[in-house]
């Protein structure tokens, strides 16, 4: 089972009114910390990084800690979660393709370590955290976003960089991504006006472009150009494979490679797919992630790891 408690960030313990319309706030965990982690370490060395007096880095987990407070200040949820991915080599994408993600470096100790601290720090705190195995932050993310459009009415926000969670936008569906003046709450309308395309097709995109990051192959010779506008013309990657043979005298040049490339894009379509359907998150029941209030418990903790941070 993921591992899920309830938040809890208050001196007495408080439930939010009935009345006030419901809103769910997803946190994609190791993003939001990895940035906060680097944005502090950059240019340092491991021993420059700031330390608690038991010896436990703190320079990311504070940030992290302090945009997750802003978050919940600013956009006043009333449900929250926070996904984590499992290690790179037990997911299924690396089990359909051994390369997944496979050219990644290894992730620095001071990070892990603060991974670590965040998740009992959470626990201690009730704050919902899940990790599924085998399943990714992407796909918990995913199928907390349709099972709230399923069951609920009110707005759900995802929070994270990650351009791959775009596939997600819907009318109840935005994301919160960090830019260079602020941040930007990107909705299912800004896509459509940027992208030419529902969301839904945000996957066959990805499919033909591939993923650097993640080493998911694409179509190898098929670029920025070519993929948006292939998939406004033809639909999807099997719209296009249906059409191969008589595409638009435009996409002539990337004949040969779409041709070549088949068994590569179908396979990429698939690893870029975020699951929708994580059994522990489906099962769950939506009264377990409703934000509680116990800022005394929460302020002792940050007192004892010597975080300092804004709370009311």
């Amino acid at each position: 089972m993921g591992k899920i408690s309830f938040f809890i960030i208050g001196g007495m313990v408080e439930r939010m009114s009935e009345e006030t319309q419901e809103k769910l706030l997803l946190i994609d965990g190791f993003n939001l910390l990895s940035r906060c982690y680097f944005a502090t370490a950059y240019g340092k060395e491991w021993d420059q990084l700031t330390r608690n007096s038991q010896g436990l880095f703190i320079n990311g987990l504070r940030a992290k800690i302090q945009k997750l407070l802003q978050l919940v200040r600013i956009h006043e949820p009333t449900h929250l979660a926070i996904a984590w991915d499992v290690k790179r080599n037990e997911t299924l994408r690396k089990e359909k393709f051994q390369d997944y993600k496979g050219t990644r470096n290894e992730l620095p100790e001071p990070l892990i370590q603060q991974y670590e601290t965040a998740v009992t720090l959470f626990n201690t705190l009730g704050l919902p955290q899940f990790t599924i195995p085998r399943y990714e932050a992407d796909d918990i993310i995913g199928t907390f976003t349709q099972k709230w459009r399923d069951e609920k009415q009110g707005e759900c926000i995802v929070y994270s960089n990650d351009r791959d969670l775009l596939q997600l936008l819907c009318e109840q569906t935005s994301q919160l991504i960090a830019a260079k003046k602020g941040e930007i709450k990107y909705t299912v309308h800004d896509f459509r006006d940027d992208y030419g395309i529902e969301p839904s097709q945000w996957v066959d995109v990805k499919a033909l472009l591939g993923d650097k990051s993640d080493n998911i192959p694409g179509v190898a010779g098929v670029g920025e150009k070519a993929a948006l506008p292939l998939v406004q013309q033809y639909g999807s990657v099997e719209g296009i494979y249906e059409s191969v043979d008589e595409l638009d005298v435009k996409y002539k040049r990337y004949f040969k490679k779409l041709q070549l490339g088949r068994e590569m894009a179908f396979l990429s379509r698939d690893l870029c797919e975020i699951y929708r359907d994580v059994p522990d998150i489906v099962d769950l029941n939506f009264d377990d992630i409703r934000i509680k209030v116990n800022r005394s418990l929460l302020k002792d903790e940050l007192s004892r790891l010597e975080i300092n941070v804004r709370v009311g």
